[in-house]
């Protein structure tokens, strides 16, 4: 699908075909702005070189380094989101939603970010991961890397509920795949250059991740009971 529907971009990174009669069209547009927000966290966190650095700061620091404003917004039109928030564990989804049998909270996630923007981009990722669910219920799984479960958990919260989770859970952001270096290289290696092929390459590249585990997870979750695996993780 996005090898034939890709996001033509100017010679300076910004986006230029948003006019095409896509169905999804605000949602990528949404996506690219959030992803852009979540380059920049990334940007900061690699830039204050805490110890242990994880290895994709630690590796590709000078690819950090040079990410500006206009790679950024190339790595960033990526048709999901470059951030996950524990989308894949139902649990979370259900204790914020109130279905709290025994209320007991989801255990405390060590901050991957120590960078100050941190909280912000997570009211940023939590409330338009929620829209994006109510309004795109069926590319919710793939755009978010959230199984349908769980998108519908997160579909039945309300705005209130997850804006609290926000201020109370920016621990839970980090990474979509934080320990596959070559992922990330290959991204950042095509929206430095600016190569179109690369870029194209390095996006259908997380596309096919993304649904191969999205597969998997749909395969778990068929096979266990409702209700099973609360406090797994």
């Amino acid at each position: 699908m996005w090898q034939h529907n890709e996001i033509e971009t100017s010679a300076q990174g910004g986006p230029n075909n948003w006019e095409q009669p896509w169905p999804c069209t605000e949602t990528l547009k949404t996506l690219a702005e959030l992803n852009d927000q979540c380059l920049e966290l990334l940007s900061e966190q690699a830039m204050m070189r805490a110890s242990p650095a994880a290895p994709m700061f630690r590796e590709l620091a000078d690819l950090w380094g040079q990410l500006n404003v206009t790679s950024r917004r190339r790595a960033a039109a990526c048709p999901y989101l470059l951030i996950d928030a524990g989308f894949a564990d139902p649990y979370r989804w259900t204790w914020v939603g109130g279905n709290r049998v025994g209320d007991r909270e989801p255990a405390a996630y060590a901050s991957f970010f120590t960078a100050p923007g941190a909280t912000q981009v997570a009211h940023h990722v939590f409330t338009n991961a929620w829209y994006i669910a109510r309004t795109q219920p069926i590319g919710a799984p793939l755009y978010l890397g959230m199984p349908t479960h769980c998108a519908s958990l997160l579909r039945a919260c309300t705005i209130r509920q997850v804006t609290d989770l926000a201020n109370q859970h920016a621990g839970w952001l980090r990474p979509r795949w934080a320990g596959r270096v070559k992922i990330w290289r290959q991204l950042l290696e095509a929206a430095i250059s600016g190569e179109g092929l690369a870029l194209e390459m390095a996006r259908l590249h997380g596309v096919q991740l993304l649904a191969t585990e999205l597969k998997a997870l749909e395969q778990v979750n068929a096979k266990e009971p409702r209700g099973e695996g609360r406090g797994t993780r």
